[in-house]
């Protein structure tokens, strides 16, 4: 856990670079902006605002519309027994091109780490409570399933990796076989990097799991036969192991409820395999679909070079970025 820890706090440090770097603003030329939220007594908040813009911070009332339950006068939230749970909105946020990153603290020793955008103007605090309901983890369920499908379809390695799998193996049977040893794989390693049991430095992950679609391509081209050709379930398990790393660092970087954090950790994991589901669903929609018109092969093998270039340029990059860090 100490290991997750400092790897969340590493935004924060960035963050805190930035925002000292910033040259003052004129009106709303806001680039920037830092909400912190530390709990002094039970349910009482102490609240810090800082943006790069001035005016903004005189104009806001208050720097968020908080949760019905708790009252807001400067300098203090006031959540009472409840607790700070519930929706926090920036509507001021919404549609600027402004990052905001927030800080919550508890008294307990938990702390929340999030950076949100204008397209993402709101943020879910589930709080720390002792028991928990039904109707608690209903929020943390919907909307850690709802990141783990938005990441592997905005995540393109992975996204890739996943189609160059599904081009390379022709039988079903191989297919769920290498789609199922794939999804263990990259589970446990999640997993482990989340509970800090694992901890490897992100530049030569992300390489690698660029040069595993670079692998998975040529394989894809190869008429001879293969390992990954006899076994692609196994190819599937070793790689699946280096972009579970990768799911893990997005996972870190997005923040986890330190209460809740088996929940959340299985619930991003099923969004992830939700969007994997859908994206070879529709792969295999477009094959049927596809099948009657007897397409030239040319254009498969086209498709293939295309990503396996596209993924080229991503190792130099990222190999790059190994050894200048």
């Amino acid at each position: 856990m100490r290991r997750a820890r400092a790897s969340r706090s590493m935004p924060l440090l960035l963050w805190a670079c930035a925002l000292a770097a910033t040259r003052p603003a004129l009106a709303h030329d806001l680039n920037s902006a830092y909400l912190s939220l530390r709990e002094v007594e039970d349910g009482r908040f102490l609240v810090h605002f800082r943006a790069s813009s001035s005016s903004l911070e005189e104009e806001l009332a208050a720097p968020a519309v908080f949760p019905s339950s708790c009252r807001f006068a400067k300098p203090y939230l006031d959540c009472g027994t409840v607790g700070l749970v519930g929706t926090l909105e920036f509507p001021w946020l919404k549609g600027a091109e402004t990052s905001l990153l927030i800080e919550i603290e508890w008294r307990a020793g938990q702390r929340l780490l999030r950076m949100l955008k204008g397209s993402a103007a709101s943020l879910v605090v589930y709080g720390i409570p002792d028991h928990v309901g039904l109707a608690r983890l209903k929020p943390i369920v919907l909307d850690y399933t709802r990141l783990g499908i938005e990441h592997i379809l905005t995540g393109f390695d992975h996204l890739l990796f996943v189609i160059a799998l599904a081009l390379l193996v022709r039988k079903r049977r191989l297919l769920v076989a290498s789609i199922t040893a794939f999804t263990i794989a990259h589970s446990l390693t999640l997993a482990c990097a989340v509970l800090g049991l694992l901890s490897l430095a992100a530049p030569p992950v992300e390489a690698a799991i660029a040069l595993s679609i670079v692998l998975v391509c040529g394989e894809c081209l190869r008429t001879k036969d293969s390992l990954a050709h006899r076994a692609p379930w196994l190819v599937a398990f070793a790689f699946g192991l280096l972009h579970g790393l990768g799911f893990a660092s997005a996972l870190l970087a997005v923040g986890l409820p330190d209460k809740h954090i088996p929940m959340a950790l299985l619930f991003f994991n099923v969004g992830v395999e939700v969007g994997q589901l859908g994206v070879l669903g529709l792969m295999l929609a477009l094959r049927l679909l596809l099948a009657p018109m007897r397409l030239s092969p040319r254009l498969g093998r086209a498709l293939v070079y295309a990503m396996g270039a596209t993924a080229a340029y991503w190792s130099i990059g990222r190999i790059v970025l190994v050894f200048i860090r």
